[in-house]
């Protein structure tokens, strides 16, 4: 294997594709080369920008809810139906303790 020269799609600087850096992806079973010059895949992941989304949604809506278990007022980031109890998530934990 050879280095190959690729551009980086962000800046559209040069960059070498190492030949050692080709044989990382191929054991690692990668198909695509990089995209990104090194200086831009780290500004990219810090960004949070990265394999895996970050919440890219915003903030979830929090709703109202009494706790079932102690009485407290609490928040939940669902709609309680009132079918169902709701708990706190110092009472959750107590109650919860599966794992």
């Amino acid at each position: 294997m050879q280095d190959k020269t690729l551009t980086c799609r962000d800046c559209n600087n040069e960059f070498i594709f190492s030949a050692s850096e080709q044989e990382f992806y191929a054991e690692k079973g990668f198909t695509n080369e990089p995209g990104r010059c090194a200086e831009c895949r780290a500004a990219r992941k810090q960004q949070g920008g990265g394999g895996f989304r970050s919440n890219s949604r915003g903030p979830r809506e929090m709703h109202d809810a009494t706790c079932a278990s102690c009485g407290t007022s609490t928040q939940v980031p669902f709609k309680p139906r009132g079918d169902r109890p709701v708990y706190c998530s110092e009472c959750f934990s107590k109650n919860n303790n599966r794992y």
